[in-house]
């Protein structure tokens, strides 16, 4: 569980950071369970699927801007959790659900998960509240996990956090053209917002409340940055505004 003082922290600011809650061994199983199913992935991806799930990265230390340097790489798995065994304990590993019953009540979910693949190279992700895309009954029944599998920095990454938006409203939030699953807090509005880094190192997790505004910055390293979000709902919370389509069979209760 959290101690008083990062209780405390994440009340104030609406996130935490707790390093080292894996051992080694768990972060070596993620690891190659993550390498074995994105390579059974990339075999089976229709091309309507590929427009989706890879993105063109290119390598920080490239001087050649043309198309041709750029490299399509896997950019999410989505539903680890539902589909691995690995994830699947992962989610309901003690240490992990003990702090998320702390922040969110007992008797918890993972109703959706992804595995995130920024490649060096991998663009942004734009400033945003996962409360938008979920639309949940009570906004404080929900809690994201974010599990650093590769040492999230600056420079390759890691999140940033609008410290103490928690306690805000759940903001507009906006599709770029030809993006329509890109959600996103307006350009003007997020401007109003300092946002805070939050480096992880492998094996290391931040907790962040569902109406917390974030962002990850590119990956302007030579390094992957993979993560893997698990995102815990109290038992009897419903999505009932939903931006997107969650599929209630992929929901996984951990406890209660």
């Amino acid at each position: 569980m959290l101690n008083p003082q990062q209780h405390e922290q994440f009340l104030e600011t609406g996130h935490i950071t707790v390093e080292a809650l894996l051992t080694a061994a768990e972060l070596q199983q993620a690891i190659d369970d993550i390498q074995q199913w994105a390579a059974e992935t990339l075999a089976t991806l229709s091309d309507e699927q590929k427009a989706w799930y890879l993105e063109q990265t290119q390598a920080a230390d490239s001087n050649d801007s043309s198309s041709a340097a750029a490299t399509a790489v896997l950019r999410k798995l989505d539903h680890p959790v539902y589909h691995r065994p690995v994830f699947r304990q992962l989610a309901a590993k003690p240490e992990i659900v003990a702090i998320v019953e702390q922040l969110i009540g007992q008797g918890v979910s993972v109703f959706f998960s992804q595995v995130f693949m920024k490649a060096a190279g991998g663009g942004p992700k734009p400033v945003h509240q996962d409360n938008f895309y979920f639309g949940p009954d009570d906004p404080d029944h929900t809690l994201t996990v974010w599990i650093a599998i590769d040492d999230a920095g600056v420079d390759n990454g890691c999140l940033f956090y609008g410290d103490g938006s928690h306690r805000g409203a759940i903001l507009r939030h906006v599709a770029p053209p030809g993006e329509p699953f890109n959600l996103q807090v307006e350009a003007t509005t997020a401007a109003g917002f300092p946002m805070t880094p939050a480096p992880v190192p492998a094996g290391g997790i931040s907790f962040h409340h569902g109406n917390t505004l974030h962002q990850s910055s590119a990956n302007l390293s030579s390094r992957s940055r993979r993560a893997v979000a698990l995102h815990y709902l109290r038992n009897r919370a419903l999505l009932t505004h939903p931006a997107l389509s969650y599929d209630e069979q992929f929901r996984v209760r951990i406890t209660g």
